[in-house]
């Protein structure tokens, strides 16, 4: 089977690729190592720098991904700086700030490096919520679709649907072309 390799330290990420990526006759193999995360004002500008940095430490066919909660009220905030901000004041600290019900969105970025570097990106709307549900990690469980929030729903749901599943799948259909 055909493999890329995946450099994250969460394997929340990649335990979701790897189950979308069989559905592409590929394999997802996980690296557990860090890069310097560029704190800058868009997930791609996060992706390009850690590709850079990768390339220089780890053979071709490898990905990195970054993503972020975005919420509508603060105008995009905490976006590429959602690490630090569930670090710092985690899920509560985020309803506390603006409430429940209103407007956010997940995005991801998908990085990968064959013989160049290219983007992938996927996106899914939704609100913000009290705690519910245990699977998943991050905002997962303030972040609800369609009345359900992402940490009560199963990898394959959350697969079906979620942003880093719609940039996985648009990295998977270019990479089975290429490998």
């Amino acid at each position: 089977m055909r493999a890329f390799s995946f450099i994250t330290q969460n394997p929340g990420k990649v335990a979701e690729l790897q189950a979308k990526a069989h559905e592409f006759g590929l394999e997802i193999v996980h690296v557990n190592a860090s890069y310097p995360e560029l704190q800058a004002d868009t997930l791609e500008e996060v992706v390009r720098h850690g590709l850079s940095y990768c390339k220089e430490k780890f053979p071709p066919l490898f990905i990195i991904e970054d993503s972020g909660l975005f919420i509508d009220d603060l105008h995009g905030f905490p976006g590429p700086y959602s690490s630090y901000v569930n670090k710092t004041i985690g899920n509560s600290g985020v309803v506390k700030l603006i409430g429940e019900g209103r407007p956010a969105r997940f995005e991801s970025a998908i990085g990968s490096y064959c013989r160049d570097f290219k983007l992938f990106h996927g996106r899914v709307e939704g609100r913000i919520v009290s705690s519910r549900g245990h699977r998943g990690f991050g905002f997962d469980p303030i972040f609800e679709y369609e009345g359900r929030t992402f940490a009560e729903m199963t990898v394959a749901e959350k697969n079906a649907l979620s942003h880093r599943s719609k940039a996985a799948e648009l990295f998977l259909e270019w990479a089975s072309t290429i490998i």
